[in-house]
């Protein structure tokens, strides 16, 4: 994932069905228009693999996931280009955010700004137990966070929660952050990375059904930002394709037959 100048800022590679994208940008792995035209570009590849069931996202380094944008970029660039920075940065999340397959965030340091933009753009989130903190706090700047940040954080949360947290700019450690439901699960720091890639690597065939974990994902993303009418069309369309799968098939009869499905992603 390179662009002319040859830097790269995100790495991408590809492990038993699972497509790991590590953003890179020493120390802090901030982010500039460089880094999210690559990672827009991984996005897609992994959307295009037939062979990549699931997506997983983490942050080069110990201390840090993401601390967000790049405050020295936005220093020296135009108001038209941070507005065309923020366009394009939403529509990478969104692409993410609707890609039918599973993403999956390992939170191994801190996610701040525009860092937890992005992992609120993620399916499910993984911390790393005090491996850092997490928060919205853009309003010290003097700007909202940019990157669906107001959207996303009040889709998570309870409304008034989420003015709080970002009019306040807190930081919040992962266990609170658990509590409030921002993130799903804090594993131990020694097994670190050895449980992220085996719980991930259970949502890959033959465990599970992966076209049936990316729809339904697809189904709850897509379905929360319509009328309840359409996202019940949207969850039988998709419902539909699955009936035609070899996964359903194989998994309709392994329940009837009384014994352990074998899915092949098909």
């Amino acid at each position: 994932m390179t662009t002319t100048t040859e830097r790269t800022l995100v790495n991408y590679t590809t492990t038993d069905g699972i497509a790991i994208i590590e953003l890179t940008n020493a120390p802090a792995n901030t982010y500039s228009h460089e880094m999210m035209r690559q990672l827009d570009a991984a996005i897609l590849q992994a959307r295009f693999d037939e062979n990549v069931h699931v997506l997983l996202l983490r942050g080069a380094g110990e201390k840090f996931f993401s601390a967000g944008a790049d405050i020295s970029m936005l220093n020296a660039v135009t108001p038209t280009f941070k507005y065309y920075f923020c366009l394009h940065a939403n529509e990478t999340l969104t692409r993410l955010e609707q890609t039918p397959k599973l993403v999956i965030a390992a939170l191994n340091g801190h996610t701040v700004g525009g860092g937890l933009e992005i992992a609120l753009a993620c399916d499910i989130r993984i911390a790393k137990r005090n491996g850092g903190r997490v928060g919205l706090p853009e309003v010290t700047l003097g700007v909202l966070p940019g990157t669906g940040g107001t959207q996303r954080m009040a889709r998570a949360l309870p409304k008034n929660k989420a003015i709080e947290l970002m009019t306040e700019g807190k930081l919040l450690s992962f266990e609170d952050a658990l509590a409030l439901g921002l993130i799903n699960y804090i594993y131990e720091p020694e097994n670190y990375w050895d449980e992220v890639m085996a719980y991930t690597k259970s949502f890959c065939p033959p465990n599970k059904a992966s076209k049936a974990v990316g729809r339904i994902k697809r189904a709850v993303q897509s379905g929360a930002e319509v009328p309840f009418s359409e996202s019940l069309a949207i969850e039988r369309e998709l419902q539909q394709l699955l009936f035609q799968s070899e996964d359903a098939k194989e998994g309709i009869a392994a329940y009837s037959e009384k014994r352990t499905a074998e899915f092949k992603g098909l």
